[in-house]
């Protein structure tokens, strides 16, 4: 089993978000269950996976697997009520890496950033930029599986 330790933040809309290589994300939920158990594919450029994360909060346990082309267009289908579309810009913060997603569609004008740790340790010294907004971490409305059944942006 793998652990996803991860903060999220709000970055406000209009502001300055530093430059990066950017990738097209779309993702459906295959399945979404209580306590944030989840079953997800994702297509980010020419990249294909499935993944499976369970927990909720800073701390969950994640497994990935490499998908071919084939094996996403076959899954996709069952993702039908449950999809997100977001443009990902990946900005370097010392040792850490942003992940700043702005969302497309229904969620247009949403923007958030994703920083992932080694250790709960190293989570709880991270010292946001001035870019970012308030964080979301614990705000279920704001987890990509919500906002994949979502009918417009949460309220931040």
């Amino acid at each position: 089993m793998g652990t996803e330790i991860e903060r999220k933040f709000l970055v406000p809309d209009g502001g300055h978000v530093p430059d990066g290589p950017e990738s097209e994300i779309r993702q459906g939920y295959l399945v979404i269950g209580p306590e944030g158990a989840e079953a997800r594919v994702r297509r980010q450029d020419e990249e294909y996976s499935l993944t499976v994360k369970r927990g909720s909060g800073l701390a969950r346990g994640e497994w990935e697997t490499p998908l071919s082309a084939e094996q996403f267009a076959a899954l996709w289908p069952a993702t039908e009520p449950a999809r997100i579309a977001k443009t990902r810009r990946s900005v370097p913060l010392g040792p850490h890496l942003a992940a700043v997603d702005t969302y497309h569609g229904r969620l247009a004008g949403l923007r958030t950033a994703e920083v992932e740790f080694t250790d709960p340790e190293a989570a709880a010294a991270f010292t946001p930029p001035p870019w970012f907004g308030p964080e979301v971490t614990d705000r279920p409305d704001l987890k990509n599986q919500r906002l994949a059944t979502a009918s417009a942006p949460p309220l931040t």
